[in-house]
């Protein structure tokens, strides 16, 4: 079934307990829209859709699914509704809060928590090649210890990208839109296509997915970092595999950031999943240490120096 655009639900709609405001986004897999609960609080309500297996026309409230795709629309479905049920124990600040979710017009719904802001992506748009390092090290330093929750609750989130970080009025990020419900769906169908958006998906996304770990979420924050710096992602990895062009930060942006984000950023972007950072903590770690200046060198670059200018010495003498 060729890929479709769904209609959203019109604005006014009662879902349950909620009254439809309007569609506040509209991806591969889902909808979502802004709702207002019964006492007035405004939340985002992500409805299960995907357009390769339903179709909702204009005027319709059920999606309209072929026989032949509904195997792979009930798992998907039942896939998005443990998504909610798992996030839904997730009680962090840096964490899209869960609020309730639940089924009704032949799909489920997941209702989180409204946070007024902007995305990353939308910053860096706006801030294009003038994204400080302090403003790049606060907001990730934060983020992480959100993924670090995360990851405890041994979950992945598997679709981190500039546009799913959520900066609140305040500046404090939050890791909206997980994907592993549509991951586990590609996983499980091999009918469908997976969607990533490219450059921020690790090489593991796209082939080897037993080897998907903390460090393919830790990959794609590499990737948003370097949209920060670069204003763009790194090239695909999946295209990297077969023939790496991309250029190491360190050697592009020497001078305008310091030498220890930059290697990190590079760090991160390993094709080899075992050669990058191998936990949060170890990358949140990194990134809370004092940069060092691009004339200050390494300890053990300062040691080699020496030896050198000393070896020299005595070889003139």
């Amino acid at each position: 079934m060729a890929s479709q655009a769904n209609c959203a639900l019109p604005a006014g709609f009662q879902l349950d307990r909620y009254r439809i405001e309007r569609q506040l986004s509209l991806g591969g897999f889902s909808i979502v829209y802004l709702a207002f609960d019964t006492d007035g609080t405004p939340v985002a309500i992500k409805e299960y859709l995907p357009n390769s297996l339903a179709l909702r026309k204009s005027g319709q409230i059920e999606p309209q699914v072929p026989a032949d795709n509904m195997p792979a629309f009930r798992y998907g479905m039942k896939c998005f509704f443990e998504e909610g049920r798992a996030l839904a124990r997730l009680l962090h600040p840096n964490v899209v809060r869960v609020l309730n979710f639940f089924r009704a017009n032949g799909t489920v719904y997941m209702v989180m928590q409204f946070e007024r802001g902007r995305t990353l992506h939308d910053y860096i748009q706006r801030h294009r090649g003038q994204v400080s390092e302090r403003f790049i090290r606060n907001v990730f330093i934060r983020m992480l210890n959100g993924l670090r929750e995360v990851h405890a609750h041994k979950l992945l989130h598997l679709d981190i990208k500039p546009s799913n970080i959520y900066l609140r009025a305040d500046g404090t990020p939050v890791l909206l839109d997980f994907g592993a419900a549509r991951q586990t769906l590609a996983q499980e169908q091999p009918m469908l296509k997976p969607m990533y958006t490219p450059g921020f998906a690790s090489p593991e996304h796209y082939a080897n997915r037993e080897r998907l770990g903390p460090w393919s979420d830790i990959y794609s924050v590499g990737a948003s970092m370097h949209a920060c710096i670069a204003g763009s992602s790194p090239p695909r990895s999946d295209e990297r595999v077969k023939k790496d062009a991309f250029i190491p930060l360190a050697k592009i942006y020497a001078g305008k950031y310091s030498p220890q984000l930059l290697e990190l950023v590079d760090w991160c972007l390993k094709l080899d999943p075992l050669q990058r950072p191998q936990s949060v903590y170890t990358l949140q770690k990194e990134l809370g240490q004092k940069p060092r200046s691009q004339e200050e060198a390494p300890p053990q670059s300062r040691i080699d120096s020496l030896i050198s200018m000393l070896k020299s010495s005595i070889g003139k003498n």
